[in-house]
């Protein structure tokens, strides 16, 4: 039989285990929420709100640039807005949902990605699928969809460089086990996108294969040596094509361009910025997108921005893409692993490289190459490619901020 003390000692362990699980599932809890809200590092915080900003501006710009070509063309005077909103809105889902993505899932099927993105690319200048916009063959369509799987190809080019310099970290210096690989896959690259005659692409890729090699720690004499290689050839690939020749030439004696020809565009862009003044003439008052200028919402939307918002305008897009910059090269700079710096370094080159690119462009120091304003031009697979590069960045910002108490606090002296 149980006598009354062995019940009265099983009611008060009972009573005095009860607080103590209930105290323990709390401080788990706690532990685990804590862990859910740990604080980003500052590095996530900046390229975060840099890049949403710049989106919510390109937006505005896009809305403001649009509205008359959509209505000209007998569309909604928003179509133009919502369809890129709609991009805008998957990219920055997307950046969000591969910035949480663990790291090696991208090293996993960055050979994949690729060879899946050249399949597209190849569908595009090899089957009736391609499609034709301004000379260049570089969109597929697939019933409704029209995209540019060369987009694609840059950012899926980008994680494999990454994957492979990973591997390959050891063996740096041997010219036949980094340069050659590297050379054979990007030659297929540069081949496919050669073939839609998308040469500002082409140039883009080139930049983003450079700095994966210089931010891998490549022998600087085997860079002179590529770069030696790749001059002539873009000078012959540029005097190969009686389009490219034409804009070259029309870049280089301004005063001789057919100025409704060749030298039709550029001209109207550095009109539209001369009108802007220091000020601009206001948001939606641009006559620059009043038909004058054809690619006003999307390679030359930084004439609108002049043209609209003045000097003013025009220098806060450029210090938009500065502080980006320096992000980026904050990212790179405390980088862990050679995977994490190849892939920042890259699309460093890619981002800043394409926004370099399309401004001097519209203020007269390149030739034209169709190279668009990250972020901020019209175009959704453009949009998307690199809203989802920069959720790889993200990943590694906040790997970033997850290592550096660890990293800070064990060491003991």
């Amino acid at each position: 039989m149980t006598t009354q003390a062995e019940i009265g000692g099983a009611r008060r362990t009972s009573a005095g285990e009860g607080p103590g699980r209930a105290r323990g599932a709390m401080h788990s809890a706690r532990i685990s929420l804590g862990r859910a809200f740990e604080a980003e590092s500052s590095n996530y915080f900046l390229l975060l709100g840099l890049t949403l900003f710049m989106v919510g501006f390109g937006l505005l710009m896009v809305l403001s640039s649009s509205y008359v070509a959509a209505h000209a063309d007998g569309s909604n005077f928003f179509s133009k807005f919502m369809n890129q909103a709609s991009y805008a809105l998957i990219g920055v889902a997307l950046m969000m949902v591969i910035s949480r993505v663990p790291i090696r899932f991208w090293q996993r099927i960055s050979f994949v990605a690729l060879l899946a993105s050249c399949a597209l690319q190849a569908a595009v200048v090899f089957t009736p699928l391609g499609v034709v916009v301004g000379g260049n063959r570089n969109w597929l369509a697939l019933g409704p969809i029209v995209f540019q799987p060369s987009e694609l190809m840059k950012f899926a080019l980008i994680l494999w460089l990454g994957s492979f310099f990973q591997r390959k970290e050891a063996h740096l210096t041997k010219f036949s086990q980094t340069i050659i690989p590297v050379l054979m896959v990007a030659g297929s690259v540069f081949f496919l996108i050669l073939k839609g005659h998308d040469f500002g692409t082409t140039i883009i890729v080139g930049m983003v294969l450079f700095a994966a090699l210089f931010f891998a720690g490549v022998p600087i004499w085997q860079l002179l040596l590529l770069l030696a290689c790749a001059v002539p050839g873009v000078v012959a690939l540029s005097m190969g094509d009686a389009s490219r020749v034409s804009r070259i030439s029309a870049f280089l004696d301004p005063s001789q361009a057919d100025p409704n020809g060749t030298g039709y565009q550029p001209l109207q862009a550095l009109w539209g910025l001369a009108d802007g003044g220091l000020f601009g003439v206001g948001l939606g008052n641009s006559q620059s997108k009043w038909s004058w200028l054809p690619a006003s919402s999307t390679d030359y939307i930084y004439a609108v921005i002049g043209e609209e918002l003045g000097l003013v305008g025009a220098v806060l897009v450029l210090a938009l893409f500065f502080a980006l910059a320096i992000v980026i090269l904050r990212i790179i700079r405390r980088a862990r692993t050679m995977h994490a710096r190849v892939i920042s370094g890259a699309m460093f080159a890619w981002v800043i490289g394409e926004a370099i690119i399309n401004i001097a462009v519209v203020v007269g120091l390149f030739p034209g190459m169709g190279v668009p304003l990250p972020l901020i031009s019209s175009g959704g697979t453009a949009l998307v490619s690199t809203l989802a590069a920069t959720g790889i960045l993200l990943a590694f910002a906040r790997q970033e901020g997850r290592l550096a108490p660890f990293a800070t606090g064990s060491v003991k002296r």
